[in-house]
């Protein structure tokens, strides 16, 4: 639909200015998920390294990791909580900038 904007409450029309600078705020969304997502796997990774090598048939695995030391490291540091975090900072802030472009009126 044309102008839909103008059908919304507190929107207004943007200048071209401001549709640039929003569209280059709005594409860095896919880059910074881009890493976030290599940053999760790498933790993945790290994760599944405290089990490599341990044969499971057993049923002892989940009580004798083949690297504690990372696997202590990890417990310590809690990566997934931080990477977490910064996905909803990184979203939040990305949002911010969206509003501080488009200056709704409303609340």
């Amino acid at each position: 639909m044309e102008n839909q904007h103008q059908k919304i409450k507190n929107y207004r029309d943007l200048t071209q200015e401001e549709i640039d600078l929003m569209n280059e705020v709005k594409a860095l969304g896919p880059h910074i998920q881009a890493v976030i997502t290599k940053v999760q796997k790498h933790i993945q990774s790290q994760r599944d390294a405290v089990w490599e090598g341990v044969d499971s048939s057993n049923g002892l695995a989940n009580h004798f990791p083949s690297n504690p030391g990372l696997e202590a490291q990890l417990d310590a540091a809690t990566p997934e909580r931080f990477a977490a975090l910064a996905k909803t900072e990184l979203q939040t802030g990305l949002m911010y900038l969206t509003r501080a472009v488009a200056q709704p009126s409303g609340f």
